[in-house]
Parts: C-alpha cells; structure tokens; sequence
C-alpha cells in the first residue's frame, strides 16, 4: 500500500495566509493605478503644452501684414 503524506495547517497560520492573499493583488492594483495617473498626467501636460505651441503658431502665421503678392493688386 501507498503512504499518502497529509499536510496539517494550524488554524491561526491558515488565517494569516489568507490575508496575505487579499493585501498583495491590492498592493499590485495601487501600484497599477499610480502608474496609470502617471501617465495620463503626463500624457495630459503633453497635449496641453502642444496646443500652446500651435495656438501661439497660429497667431504669428496669421498676425503677419500683408505678403508681397497681396500689397501689388
């Protein structure tokens, strides 16, 4: 006959493990959501920062006098 081997848990260690389960997926999705703000703040700053650098492009394209070919006619 074959001896099975039987693993005996004590009721306060199974407890323990337990938590330890629910705190590290918790831990894992801060970690994922800080790294998600990060990035949208930074994605964020970034379109910010280019629709000043278009809008100032705009006015100076625009705010030009009169070009050569228009002042003759």
């Amino acid at each position: 006959m074959k001896k099975l081997k039987v693993k005996v848990i004590k009721k306060g260690a199974a407890e323990a493990s337990s938590e330890r389960k629910i705190q590290q997926p918790t831990k894992a999705r801060d970690a994922a959501r800080d790294a998600v703000k990060t990035v949208t703040n930074w994605v964020n700053d970034f379109q910010s920062r280019k629709r000043e650098e278009t809008y100032i492009a705009f006015e100076k394209l625009f705010a030009q006098g009169p070009q050569a070919s228009e002042g003759q006619a």
